[in-house]
């Protein structure tokens, strides 16, 4: 075939054998995973058995709960394993599918290599920073009174730094090695039914959230097990169980470290090849989304699986990790005076959200139907009934924790308040949802007007959006208002008091909203990874020119994907504000910030916002810009593409983005940690001078405050903003509005490459850089304190 193409003895495409270029290199598989594939069957089943009874006699020398933790976790990845075979064992469809699903797997592991081969080299640079800062500060009152010195400090918190970080590369890895295995399978159902595409999607997506969220409460519980057992937890002389939750901190780093720059990275590279693509294959060429002809299509694929599913993997983690140990360490303070089971609570919760997950994950069946989008119902509305089941689940699970974790006879009826709180929790994150699918699914209002404002230009498309986004941020903020005053409010009247009489239970009881609003996290999870594994199976069908009807549900699919995508980010933002409250609290509690020097760490906290926006949309344009230039140039140099005479160049794309997104994603990630450590060592050398030692805590406190309040505000404006444009584009296709290829159209993709960064490099960016923000100022207060 390929002396065809050099030849231009080709016919129309429809005519000629449907063959994809040969792009396949080596294929890449981690280390470890090859290590452990030379292992013979029989002494790797020893070796799981070994482990896994050391860990759960671990877990026996901690806490029954510690053991039900691990049970529970064990069992979701063997349910996770059964989705991973029921996937795999779907059939990849004919040959042309096998072909392009190969290359978009080649490029998306290749890209994943190098990329976190260059995180991980960071990483350890990071980790040797905050082991110098460890050894050579000074001893802490607290590191005196439980025996734990300088060293076994330093090493403890690059150790849970260096596994955090570890283990969110594995959560990305797990995400996008199920997305470029599951994309072709998904194109292939959709050429039986409709409905079937859709469950291969879901438990797709199901494989990679169980694995992520188990993994996040797996990893902290091994870890609290193995620090109690080794720094024998509560015996005399020792360190008490109230002080353990701090020592798992630099976790929570290690996790938002590596999904900064998952995000970054990927979001670079998924979106400047989007944008390339829709803007000369689209609006210049006139051609379809994913045609064959587009140089930079396997390019754009490829940053699906990189951008959206490795990198949201990441993502979900360090937010799961993260709110963990927040709560953890508030439990922490309340097991002063109450049971511990306030701090292994956190790990109890999202153990049943595992179970109840898992629940509305194979609530989603295959029934019989025609194939024809007709003849079917609506994909958001089967979503939505798995995700009312979790829901229903989670709140009957969440009330039997608060009971079996947080009863306590001075407080008989303080468990039910907490329950309480965790309710509001869940009503906020169905709020979320909602509020998110009104402004970006193309069913309601917001998206039909903004398509409609793409009838009279690009300009009139562009101030809709904008002003859509801004709107957006309104109902998102009242909700996490009240869910905020409500929890607290529920906490404070829990009948919980300190040694004084004072009520101390207002701070957990947000805590507790937090945990319900992330009860449900792996089904989200699962119906975020669900949105780009539908769009690769869209690009599939169509670069091996299926029939239309077969792209129609594809295309139904990819736009429902749009708005679950759309749904987890404001999910996460929710969470993200809640979880960052949380820290910022725990770092606060000592600091008075009433003194004028604040305001100015407030502005510079703003500015880093907005800079970082900034930084991260700028990327992905000169990317893009790079990306334009190269498909225009190969649509100059060879005539011969747009006639299928002669074939694209699609590796260079590949290459152009690859490298490009690597090196864009270091400034902007550099800005985010570097900047509380400089703000807060030059306030701390200024306050030694003019006698306030405390100055740079203090500035760098509200830094924390207003970065987190303007990071709310501006990652809701892009996400929602974001989708809202492609939503708005993906509802003229359907022949609205003059449909493809028209004047409306080509103002609505106009619009659509605008949101592309927006909603997956700077929007999702942001909510990991505010969780970042409050873990890296808890592992670097030594620098400023």
């Amino acid at each position: 075939m390929d002396d065809d193409m050099e030849g231009g003895n080709l016919g129309p495409y429809q005519e000629r054998p449907r063959a994809f270029p040969n792009m396949r290199s080596k294929s890449y598989t981690p280390l470890i995973f090859r290590i452990i594939m030379r292992i013979n069957a029989r002494v790797l089943f020893v070796l799981l058995l070994l482990g896994l009874g050391f860990i759960f006699y671990v877990g026996a020398s901690t806490s029954s709960v510690i053991v039900f933790v691990f049970s529970v976790c064990t069992l979701s990845f063997l349910v996770a394993l059964y989705l991973m075979k029921w996937v795999l064992a779907k059939d990849e469809g004919p040959p042309e599918m096998v072909e392009i699903s190969d290359a978009i797997r080649d490029g998306a592991e290749g890209f994943f290599r190098t990329q976190y081969g260059t995180i991980s080299k960071m990483a350890v640079l990071v980790g040797l920073v905050i082991l110098s800062i460890y050894l050579f500060r000074s001893t802490t009152p607290q590191q005196k009174s439980s025996g734990l010195g300088r060293t076994t400090s330093a090493y403890i918190t690059v150790a849970a730094f260096l596994l955090g970080a570890l283990c969110s590369g594995i959560a990305g890895y797990v995400g996008m090695w199920v997305s470029v295995r599951a994309n072709v399978r998904v194109s292939s159902a959709a050429r039986r039914s409709a409905r079937e595409a859709l469950q291969v999607a879901v438990r797709a997506g199901g494989f990679s959230a169980l694995v992520v969220v188990g993994m996040a409460v797996l990893g902290v519980a091994i870890l609290y097990a193995t620090f109690y057992i080794w720094l024998g937890v509560d015996s005399p002389g020792a360190m008490k169980v109230t002080d353990l939750p701090l020592l798992l901190v630099g976790y929570g780093f290690g996790a938002s470290f590596v999904a900064l720059f998952a995000q970054l990275g990927g979001g670079i590279y998924t979106k400047a090849a989007d944008v390339g693509a829709d803007l000369v294959g689209k609006v210049e060429q006139g051609i379809p989304e994913d045609d064959p002809r587009n140089p930079a299509v396997i390019a754009d694929l490829v940053g699906d699986n990189v951008g959206d599913c490795a990198a949201r993997g990441a993502d979900l983690f360090e937010s799961i990790a993260a709110e963990i140990i927040s709560a953890m360490i508030l439990g922490g303070s309340m097991a002063k005076r109450y049971p511990s089971g306030f701090i292994l609570f956190p790990l109890v919760v999202h153990s049943f959200d595992l179970v109840i997950s898992s629940v509305g994950i194979f609530s989603i069946r295959n029934t019989r139907d025609s194939g024809v989008i007709g003849a079917m119902e609506d994909p958001m509305a089967i979503l939505q009934k798995g995700y009312s089941v979790t829901i229903i689940l989670a709140v009957l699970t969440f009330g039997l924790s608060t009971r079996w974790m947080l009863y306590t006879e001075q407080a008989p009826s303080a468990w039910f308040n907490f329950a309480l709180c965790g309710l509001v929790g869940i009503m906020t994150a169905y709020i979320f949802v909602w509020i998110t699918k009104y402004y970006t699914d193309y069913k309601h209002e917001p998206v039909r007007t903004l398509a409609l404002a793409s009838s009279t230009g690009h300009g009139t498309n562009i101030i809709a959006g904008v002003s859509l986004g801004l709107e957006s941020t309104a109902l998102p903020v009242l909700a996490i208002s009240i869910s905020i005053i409500s929890a607290f409010w529920l906490g404070q009247t829990s009948g919980l008091v300190d040694e004084s009489g004072s009520p101390t239970g207002g701070l957990f009881g947000t805590a507790v909203a937090t945990m319900g609003m992330l009860s449900t996290a792996a089904y989200v999870l699962t119906m975020d990874m669900f949105g780009p594994i539908a769009d690769n199976a869209g690009g599939i069908v169509e670069m091996s020119q299926q029939p239309e009807s077969v792209r129609e549900i594809t295309d139904l699919l990819d736009a429902v994907g749009n708005t679950t995508k759309a749904t987890t980010k404001g999910f996460a933002i929710g969470s993200a504000a809640l979880a960052s409250f949380l820290l910022f609290s725990a770092y606060m509690d000592e600091v008075d910030i009433a003194i004028p020097e604040v305001f100015v760490g407030g502005l510079l906290g703003s500015m880093l916002i907005y800079l970082f926006s900034a930084w991260a949309c700028a990327a992905v344009g000169r990317t893009a810009q790079e990306v334009v230039n190269e498909v225009r140039r190969q649509f100059i140099e060879r005539p011969g593409i747009m006639d299928y005479k002669e074939k694209p160049d699609y590796g260079r794309c590949v290459s152009i983005v690859a490298s490009a997104s690597l090196r864009e994603m270091i400034k902007p990630g550099a800005l985010a940690i570097i900047s509380p450590i400089v703000v807060g060592f030059l306030f701390r050398v200024l306050g030694y001078y003019t006698g306030h030692p405390l100055l740079g805590a203090k500035v760098v406190a509200a830094m924390l405050m207003f970065a987190t309040v303007s990071g709310i505000l501006m990652a809701l404006f892009l996400n929602t903003a974001g989708g809202a444009w492609d939503n708005a584009k993906k509802y003229i296709e359907t022949g609205a509005l003059g449909g493809k290829g028209s004047d409306c159209h080509k103002a609505a993709i106009t619009g659509d490459t605008v949101g592309d960064p927006f909603k997956d490099t700077a929007g999702p960016s942001l909510h990991v850089l505010i969780k970042m923000l409050a873990t890296i100022t808890l592992v670097m207060a030594p620098i400023f304190l």
